[in-house]
C-alpha cells in the first residue's frame, strides 16, 4: 500500500474471485480482466483464504457453497484479520435471510445468481468508489494514517511523515495483524531499492518520529504494526 494507495504496477485494480464453478469462475475471470481487473482466482474456500491473507486487493467476489473453508467462514475470518477489501457475495442463496447473513459477516454487498453482468460489474464500480472515498485513512493503535497529507493524526497534534515513512507504516497499516519479512516489505514498501537494510533504517526513523510502539519486531520473523 503507497502514499497515495495505487493499484498493481500497471496501474489495473486487482481482484480476487473465490468460486468453486469451473466454467462460471473462467467466463468471471474473463469478464472483469475485460473490465480492467487484475484477477486471481481460487477454486475453494482456503485458496481463497490464503490469497485474501497475503495478497493485496481492490475488491473480491466470494462465492458462498465453497470446498475446505465455505464463503462467509472465509469472510469472517479475513475481517478477524483485520482485512478491509470490499467483498461482494455471489451466490444461489438469495432469499433475504441469506443475504443478511452475508452481509453481517462483513460483507459490502450481495448478488444472487442468477445475475445480470450489467449490474454486476456496476456493483463492483460503486464498491470500489464507495472504498476509495473512506481509504484514504488507516487506523493506528494511538491514531490514523492520513494517506492524503503524509501525516499521523494522534490527539496531541499531527506528525509528517516522509513519502517513504507513509509507504511503509501504510503497509503495516493495511494488514495490522499481519507480520511482514524484511524482503516482503522492501518488495511492497521499496520496490526501488535493493538491499533489506532500508525496512530497518525506515522503521528506526518511524520509531524516532511516533515512538517505539509503532512497529512491533517479531523475532526471527519480522514486522508488524505495533499495538501502543
Amino acid at each position: 500500500m503507497m502514499c497515495p494507495v495505487s493499484a498493481d504496477p500497471a496501474g489495473r485494480p486487482r481482484l480476487l474471485l473465490v468460486e468453486d464453478e469451473g466454467q462460471l469462475a473462467a467466463m468471471l475471470a474473463g469478464l472483469f480482466a475485460e473490465e480492467g481487473y487484475e484477477v486471481d482466482v481460487a477454486a475453494d474456500g482456503h485458496t481463497g483464504l490464503h490469497y485474501g491473507l497475503t495478497r493485496g486487493y481492490d475488491v473480491a467476489v466470494l462465492d458462498r457453497g465453497l470446498p475446505a473453508v465455505e464463503g462467509l467462514d472465509l469472510l469472517a475470518r479475513l475481517r478477524r484479520s483485520g482485512i478491509t477489501v470490499p467483498v461482494l457475495v455471489l451466490s444461489a442463496l438469495g432469499n433475504p435471510a441469506d443475504r443478511v447473513a452475508g452481509l453481517d459477516a462483513g460483507a459490502e454487498d450481495y448478488l444472487a445468481k442468477p445475475f445480470d453482468v450489467e449490474e454486476l460489474l456496476a456493483r463492483l464500480r460503486a464498491l470500489r468508489r464507495r472504498h476509495l472515498d473512506t481509504a484514504r485513512t488507516l487506523p493506528l493503535a494511538a491514531g490514523r494514517l492520513d494517506l492524503d497529507a503524509r501525516e499521523v493524526v494522534t490527539g496531541s497534534g499531527r506528525v509528517a511523515l516522509s513519502e517513504r515513512e507513509c509507504d511503509l507504516l501504510a503497509t503495516l497499516a493495511g494488514r495490522p495483524r499481519q507480520v511482514f519479512g524484511r524482503d516482503d516489505l522492501l518488495a511492497l514498501a521499496f520496490p526501488e531499492a535493493g538491499n533489506p537494510v532500508v525496512v530497518d533504517t525506515y522503521v528506526h526513523y518511524l520509531r524516532r518520529k511516533l515512538g517505539r510502539g509503532v512497529v512491533e519486531t517479531v523475532r526471527g520473523r519480522g514486522y508488524r504494526l505495533g499495538a501502543g
